[in-house]
């Protein structure tokens, strides 16, 4: 390889970008509109744009990337994580336009990232899991039918897909079909495929996960573990290694399943194994990462290996680094700093990042995708950075996590912050008298209060205006950023360019929209008769859905279009 495209963006694609600096090898970024100035795209050797704004026209667009990677001149692609990074289709298309792909082969995507074949292999080498549908389901009534043989709580699962995105809970028979629909929903938004199986759901499970690393010499690795059990939606906040409070025979059992079904599978590069462990110390295998994982860092820290340098190794022809289970470094923690509004239920809040001081000192690494000055779109993911704490022992991680959360200052949009400063002194999470998280921990017993942050500035405009323009004699295309233009027009002797803000709610009728976001679907028309807390609306922000309830009794009167993008406060409906 001699210049590697990444088909990606934030924080991953900054540290694909140094992996590749320090591999020796030349770095292209791509970037959506919103992202012409953003961290990625100027750290990268060269940047072209993707002339969209949407996940699907930008970061999904498979024609598009492959044309850059042509433009550029660059023969090898990096997908990150997330967007098409587990797409067996972008693999082989990145293989068949002559380019190395970095990552397993396109058959063993296709076989480990369809979860229902990833569970056939796991039962095939013995690996534990719970029941689940063979196949995908085809409707809501094949996941009500598996429902009532297998019992409450079940968890739809997208089948092409992964980072928590079209994953939904049913507690309840009656809440089945709205949410197998937003799970439909999510997953083709994120993945550009819409399949979903089911499966029982184990209730307040622990996270457990294996970092594997194989090349194509026929070496698999298990590298550790990992506890991911700290989650809001499905999403994990903060991870760990190695995974604490494992019995010797708990943590041979996860390495040996891990390592089985990664070679049968035939298995390259690097990937991950997830698991669950129930309260009982029962172990089920829940699905394999086909990728690298956005906790990737707290294995590097702990063995000492770089993972994503490995990958390029491993696309190189070149065997692994290292060729055994290593003895643990001390111990890691990473904590998500997404943008987003704990004392407002988690969310998201998109916008300009005034002010982004991050903690140093011993043990301390932060990996970002953003600085002062960055703006977090409201198109994409939440995340902005990650904070890596490591010491010789967990104790130690922990002092050290709680200096580097004291030193973090992010202003302009509300952060994660509060809500890690308050969980690293928790008696649940510190395990002296056993660790009592899980999955669902957040929601169920997490009780400490958390203030909401002062609402974030609304986001600018990112649009890009484009023209095409000469330049010695070749014809080149020129974007420039919307809000530029608008500034030049409003100088005085200008005129004006302004349009006219958002309608805000301002009276008792109007429901203010509670996040930063799109409106996805309506589930009430105008003229309808609701009842306080009635589903009457689905919005979208940083590829999540959120469900909206009617703030009040009364007949609606008046909704936004669907499709119109909002920001958090502005009026949504009203009802009279």
């Amino acid at each position: 390889m001699k210049k590697v495209l990444i088909a990606n963006r934030g924080e991953i694609a900054v540290r694909v970008i140094r992996a590749c600096a320090d591999y020796g090898v030349g770095s292209v970024a791509v970037y959506a509109n919103a992202d012409i100035d953003a961290l990625h795209a100027r750290l990268a050797d060269e940047a072209y744009g993707l002339d969209g704004d949407r996940p699907a026209d930008t970061y999904l667009n498979i024609p598009k990337l492959l044309d850059i990677a042509r433009r550029s001149g660059a023969d090898a692609v990096h997908p990150g994580y997330g967007f098409l990074s587990e797409s067996e289709a972008f693999a082989r298309a990145v293989i068949d336009a002559g380019l190395t792909w970095i990552g397993p082969s396109p058959a063993t995507i296709a076989r480990l990232g369809d979860k229902v074949e990833a569970r056939k292999i796991a039962l095939q080498v013995g690996a534990p899991l719970v029941a689940g549908t063979p196949d995908p389901v085809a409707d809501a009534g094949e996941v009500l039918a598996f429902a009532e043989q297998h019992g409450l709580p079940i968890i739809i699962k997208a089948a092409f897909g992964g980072g928590g995105r079209g994953m939904k809970i049913a507690w309840r028979l009656d809440e089945v079909e709205e949410l197998f629909a937003s799970a439909v929903r999510e997953a083709v938004t994120a993945f550009g495929r819409g399949e979903c199986f089911v499966e029982q759901f184990l209730d307040k499970p622990r996270h457990i996960e294996a970092q594997v690393l194989a090349d194509q010499h026929g070496n698999v690795v298990v590298l550790g573990t990992r506890d991911c059990s700290l989650q809001r939606r499905n999403q994990k906040l903060v991870e760990e290694a190695p995974a604490p409070f494992l019995t010797d025979a708990q943590r041979a059992r996860i390495h040996a399943a891990a390592r089985d079904i990664c070679a049968a599978a035939s298995y390259t590069s690097a990937g991950t194994v997830e698991f669950l462990l129930s309260t009982s110390g029962a172990i089920s295998f829940l699905e394999v990462n086909t990728r690298l994982q956005v906790e990737h860092t707290v294995t590097e820290q702990t063995t000492g290996v770089d993972l994503v340098v490995e990958q390029l190794r491993v696309a190189d022809g070149l065997p692994l680094s290292i060729t055994e289970t290593p003895v643990p470094l001390g111990h890691s923690i990473e904590f998500r700093i997404n943008a987003e509004d704990v004392g407002r239920g988690f969310l998201p809040t998109p916008g300009p990042v005034q002010r982004f001081d991050a903690p140093s000192g011993p043990g301390v690494r932060v990996d970002s995708g953003v600085q002062s000055g960055s703006v977090v779109p409201g198109t994409f993911d939440s995340l902005m950075a990650k904070l890596i704490v490591t010491g010789a022992t967990r104790e130690q991680a922990l002092a050290r996590a709680r200096r580097a959360l004291r030193e973090f200052r992010i202003e302009g949009v509300a952060s994660v912050l509060p809500f890690h400063r308050a969980v690293i002194d928790h008696a649940d999470f510190l395990g002296a008298d056993g660790f009592k998280v899980h999955t669902r921990w957040i929601e169920s017993d997490f009780a400490e209060p958390l203030a909401a942050a002062t609402r974030a500035e609304p986001q600018h405009d990112a649009s890009l205006l484009r023209t095409a323009i000469e330049i010695d004699g070749r014809r080149m295309v020129l974007g420039l950023p919307t809000q530029l233009l608008r500034g030049l027009a409003d100088a005085p002797g200008q005129g004006s360019a302004a349009e006219p803000a958002p309608a805000v709610a301002t009276n008792a009728a109007d429901l203010p929209s509670p996040i930063a976001g799109t409106v996805q679907a309506w589930k009430v028309a105008v003229g309808d008769e609701v009842r306080e807390g009635d589903l009457i609306a689905v919005m979208e922000a940083m590829k999540m859905e959120m469900q909206v309830h009617a703030h009040r009794g009364g007949r609606v009167t008046w909704q936004a279009a669907a499709g119109t993008f909002l920001t958090a406060g502005a009026r949504l409906a009203s009802v009279e």
